[in-house]
């Protein structure tokens, strides 16, 4: 059974309130939902390959499931203009950090999980985003992040 978020999120909201400070790269809470949100969209990711044979992460699930619902998805745009950031995972793990600072992780990965066949079509059927139930308790613990200010460290954007 993947991990869940919910309990990493609630310690994440009690010490933004407790400490009534901004979430930094120093968070020990950070760092889990960081690592827990990367698994939940790696964990049953069906192997697909771009047309020149290099394999394609959950990068790729969060472009095409955002392209279908925004012309331009502000992190999206931020993230490809990264010269330095090569690989899949690197990117996304970029974006997700964007998001987290721009208060839009859990309306951009919502709109991404939108689409039942695109969902089919990138994971198999472990995979708690095919699950309703499991899906929305992600993206309700998720939302309560909108509310914590997120002060991280983000790669500069070429001139």
């Amino acid at each position: 059974q993947p991990c869940h978020p919910t309990e990493t999120v609630a310690e994440l909201n009690h010490s933004y309130q407790k400490q009534n400070l901004p979430v930094t790269d120093g968070s020990r809470e950070l760092h889990s939902l960081c690592a827990q949100l990367e698994f939940l969209l790696q964990f049953d990711l069906k192997e697909k390959r771009s047309f020149f044979g290099q394999r394609k992460d959950y990068w790729d699930f969060l472009c095409q499931g955002l392209a279908r619902y925004r012309q331009e998805h502000k992190g999206i745009l931020f993230v490809t203009s990264l010269d330095k950031l090569k690989t899949p995972v690197g990117r996304g793990r970029a974006f997700l950090r964007y998001c987290l600072v721009h208060r839009q992780l859990a309306e951009s990965l919502q709109l991404c999980l939108l689409d039942p066949e695109s969902l089919c079509e990138w994971y198999y059927a472990r995979s708690p985003f095919l699950c309703p139930q499991r899906r929305a308790e992600i993206l309700g613990s998720l939302y309560e992040l909108d509310c914590v200010t997120f002060h991280l460290a983000l790669p500069l954007c070429p001139l």
